[in-house]
C-alpha cells in the first residue's frame, strides 16, 4: 500500500459537526451496542495474531497468503457469516517463499548481518563463502570496468539513501490543527502543485530504468555469485523489502539477492573502499510455487433481510497480502483484522441488515491492486470500457482500511461532496473516540481506488500515522508488536458503525458522475 493524499480543488471539506446540521438521523442505541461489543469484548488482536504470527509473511500467491486465506474463511464461517469463499479473480503468476536465509561477514572478522532475500529471487548453491566486490554503476558505460572482475564474487551495491539521526519521533498522531486543516476548504491558488516533469527528467528516468534492466543479465554473464543491496535505505536495523525479479511465470533469471540493513551494508562498503579484503558467507533457499498461477480473494456475507433492499450490497475490505521481511502487521493485517472484527461485532449483536454486508480480503494489492481491480472488473465494470454489469447498480458503498494501525480520525469523501453530510452525521456519536473529520480530499494507493475507477462510492478512512511511514511500511519491522490494541478496537467500532448505517439507510450512498472509459494501461 502506498498512501497518497491529494487535494480536490473546488470541493468543500468541512468538519463533522459543521456538516452534521444537514444530516440524517442515526440509531444511537445501536451505536452504543457496537461500542460496547467492540471495546469490551474485542477479538481484533486475536485475529491479528493469526494473520501475522501464525500465518507468517503473505506475499502474493505464497503459501503464507493461502494459510491466512484459509484461516480467515473458516473464522468468518465460525462467526456465522455465509457464503465464505476463496474466490479466484484471474491469472497472477508464480508464488514464492523463503525456506532458509543466512548472511554474515567472515573477513576481516565474523559479524552476523541482517538481510532478506528479495522476492522471486532464486536460491544460492548451498552455503557459499565469497569475496565481496563493490559495484558502482551510474551509466551503461560503467559496466565495462567490471568485465572480468565479478566471477565468483558477491556484489555489494551502493547505498544511495544514507541513514539520518533520529531527532524526530518515529510515531505521531494527527493534531487537532492538522485535522482542521484537512477538513478546511481547499483554495486552488494556495495549493502547491508538483511541477510537471521536464523532458530531461523524463529521459533520465527512462535511462535509469533501462540501466537497471541491464544489470541482472550483466551480473549473470560475468559469473557473479550473489548480490547484496539496499536500494531504499533505512536505519536502526530497519530495511525495506521488495521484489528482485518479476512474478511472471516466464520471467528471466536473476542472481540470488538480499536486501540488507543499511548499517551492515555501509560497513561492507567502508571496508572494501579502504582496500581491506572482505568475505561473506550466505545461504538462501527459496521456493517457487508454479502449480497454481491464479490469484484469490476471501469473501463472506451477512445476508440482507429487507425484501426490496437485500440484493443491494455494502462492502468493506482490506488487502490480505503483504511483503515478506516482516509479517505484514500494519500493512495490512491491521486493516483485515479490523474489517473482520467489524463484521464479528455485527454478527455478535445479531443485526438484521436491510442490505447484504460483504467483506472482501484482497490479494496482490502490493503488486498493483490486482485482487480488487479484477474483482471490480468481474463483478461491476471494466474501467477500460465502462460497460456496466448488473451488480454495478446494486453496490451501496465500499469502505477500505489500509493506512497502518492507527485509530480512525475520519474519512476521505474522495471528491464526493454529497456524502459529506451523511458521513458527518455518522461520525457524531464517534467523536468521543477521536473520529471527527470529513474531508473532500482524495487519497490513493489502495483498494478503494478500484471501485472509484468505475464510478462506485469507495472510501478510505483517515488514520493516525503512528510509525507507519517511518518504521513499518514494507519493512522487516512490520510485525505484531507494532499494532496498538486500543487503536484497532476503536477502528473496528468506527467501521462497524459506518457499515451498519450504510446497510440500513433508505437510499444507497450518493455517487459521483460515471468516469469515461480509459485506455488499457492508463492510470
Amino acid at each position: 500500500m502506498k498512501n497518497v493524499v491529494l487535494p480536490l480543488l473546488g470541493v468543500l471539506a468541512c468538519s463533522a459537526p459543521a456538516l452534521a446540521q444537514q444530516a440524517e438521523k442515526v440509531d444511537q442505541a445501536m451505536v452504543a451496542k457496537i461500542k460496547d461489543e467492540g471495546l469490551n469484548r474485542s477479538k481484533v488482536m486475536e485475529t491479528a495474531f493469526y494473520l501475522t504470527d501464525v500465518s507468517g509473511p503473505r506475499l502474493a500467491n505464497s503459501p503464507g497468503l493461502m494459510r491466512a486465506s484459509e484461516w480467515a474463511k473458516k473464522q468468518l464461517t465460525d462467526w456465522g457469516l455465509g457464503k465464505a469463499n476463496i474466490e479466484s479473480w484471474g491469472d497472477f503468476g508464480r508464488g514464492w517463499e523463503i525456506e532458509k536465509s543466512y548472511v554474515a561477514m567472515t573477513k576481516p572478522y565474523y559479524k552476523a548481518m541482517s538481510g532478506t532475500p528479495k522476492a522471486w529471487t532464486p536460491s544460492t548453491n548451498g552455503l557459499i563463502k565469497k569475496q565481496v566486490v563493490l559495484v558502482k554503476v551510474a551509466s551503461e558505460a560503467d559496466l565495462e570496468k567490471y568485465k572480468g572482475q565479478l566471477r565468483d564474487k558477491v556484489i555489494v551495491t551502493e547505498v544511495t539513501s544514507m541513514p539520518k539521526l533520529g531527532l524526530e519521533p518515529d510515531a505521531r498522531r494527527y493534531t487537532d490543527e492538522e485535522l482542521q486543516k484537512m477538513a478546511a476548504p481547499v483554495v486552488a491558488d494556495a495549493t502547491p502543485r508538483r511541477p510537471a516533469m521536464t523532458d530531461e527528467q523524463r529521459d533520465a528516468m527512462r535511462a535509469r530504468a533501462a540501466l537497471r534492466s541491464k544489470l541482472a543479465p550483466f551480473f549473470i554473464s560475468e559469473g557473479a555469485a550473489a548480490v547484496l543491496s539496499n536500494p531504499r535505505g533505512g536505519s536502526v536495523g530497519t530495511y525495506f523489502t521488495s521484489n528482485g525479479a518479476p512474478y511472471a511465470a516466464d520471467a528471466q533469471p536473476v542472481l540470488p539477492e538480499l536486501e540488507m540493513a543499511t548499517e551492515d551494508q555501509l560497513r561492507l562498503i567502508r571496508l572494501v573502499e579502504a582496500g581491506i579484503p572482505v568475505e561473506v558467507e550466505l545461504e538462501t533457499k527459496t521456493k517457487f510455487q508454479t502449480q497454481d498461477l491464479k490469484g484469490y480473494n476471501v469473501v463472506a456475507e451477512i445476508p440482507g433481510t429487507d425484501r426490496k433492499l437485500k440484493n443491494e450490497i455494502v462492502m468493506l475490505g482490506g488487502h490480505l497480502d503483504s511483503w515478506h521481511a516482516g509479517t505484514g502487521a500494519t500493512d495490512n493485517a491491521a486493516g483485515c483484522a479490523v474489517m473482520m472484527e467489524a463484521v464479528r461485532i455485527l454478527e455478535a449483536l445479531n443485526v438484521k441488515p436491510r442490505r447484504t454486508i460483504r467483506i472482501a480480503l484482497w490479494s496482490a494489492e502490493e503488486e498493483g491492486l490486482h485482487g480488487s481491480k479484477n474483482y471490480v472488473k468481474n463483478h461491476f465494470a471494466d474501467p477500460a470500457t465502462m460497460q456496466l454489469k448488473p451488480e454495478h447498480e446494486k453496490l451501496a458503498a465500499y469502505f477500505n482500511l489500509d493506512n497502518g494501525a492507527g485509530k480512525i480520525r475520519g474519512i476521505y469523501a474522495q471528491g464526493n461532496e454529497a456524502v459529506m453530510p451523511i458521513f458527518a452525521s455518522w461520525l457524531q456519536p464517534l467523536n468521543e473516540l477521536g473520529a471527527t473529520t470529513v474531508t473532500a480530499r482524495t487519497t490513493g494507493g489502495t483498494d478503494h481506488l478500484s471501485f472509484d475507477a468505475v464510478g462506485l462510492p469507495g472510501f478510505q478512512f483517515i488514520q493516525d500515522p503512528l510509525d507507519y511511514g517511518t518504521r513499518t511500511h514494507h519493512t522487516n519491522m512490520d510485525t505484531y508488536e507494532r499494532l496498538p490494541p486500543e487503536d484497532l478496537k476503536q477502528a473496528s467500532v468506527v467501521v462497524a458503525t459506518f457499515v451498519y448505517n450504510a446497510a440500513m439507510r433508505d437510499q444507497k450512498l450518493p455517487r459521483k458522475a460515471l468516469p469515461t472509459a480509459k485506455a488499457v494501461g492508463q492510470r
